[in-house]
């Protein structure tokens, strides 16, 4: 199994978003929409236009575990959903491919790994670092393991701070500060 990692630094979150914004609208509302909302790409691609256009919330079932999940859209990707569906049909897929089809993951993991690298990332990249980002950093700034476990569905908050990559930095740390 190819375990990817987080986005750890904010800085290169800014290049990657600045490297997108240049490409397209849609390929940095993928990865704003993962990143702050912590969505598997799956989901992330199984919406449709009539699902942010002119909300406040989304409303989903998660395709991998059937549940029910409802989130409040933030002010950085309001604007931006605004811009983005404007003019279009409510029941088309929100991301199109070229040829006018929702999506593939494939396509979304070629848009994001070429980002990275451009930004001068060297750590395992793929869709689903745009989730371990989203939780890497809401830990980071709220400390709250336990709400972050609920957000993820996950079975415990060991699981949590595993999944984001906090177990690491915390025995890298340790290692780094230990001197005999």
């Amino acid at each position: 199994m190819n375990i990817v990692e987080p986005i750890r630094s904010k800085k290169t979150l800014k290049k990657i978003e600045t490297i997108l914004k240049k490409q397209s609208l849609r390929n940095l509302l993928i990865f704003l929409l993962g990143t702050n909302c912590g969505l598997r790409i799956s989901d992330i691609l199984n919406l449709n236009v009539g699902d942010v256009r002119n909300k406040a919330y989304i409303n989903i079932i998660e395709q991998k575990t059937g549940k029910p999940k409802r989130f409040p859209i933030n002010t950085k990707l309001k604007p931006l959903f605004d811009t983005f569906t404007k003019g279009r049909n409510a029941n088309e897929p929100l991301f199109l491919s070229v040829f006018n089809n929702r999506m593939e993951r494939t396509q979304c993991y070629r848009i994001i790994n070429n980002a990275c690298k451009k930004a001068g990332l060297d750590c395992k990249i793929g869709t689903h670092t745009l989730r371990k980002t989203f939780g890497y950093h809401h830990y980071q700034q709220f400390k709250d393991v336990v709400v972050l476990q609920k957000i993820f569905n996950h079975y415990s908050p060991q699981t949590t701070l595993r999944y984001i990559g906090i177990d690491q930095d915390m025995i890298d740390k340790s290692y780094m500060n230990f001197i005999l």
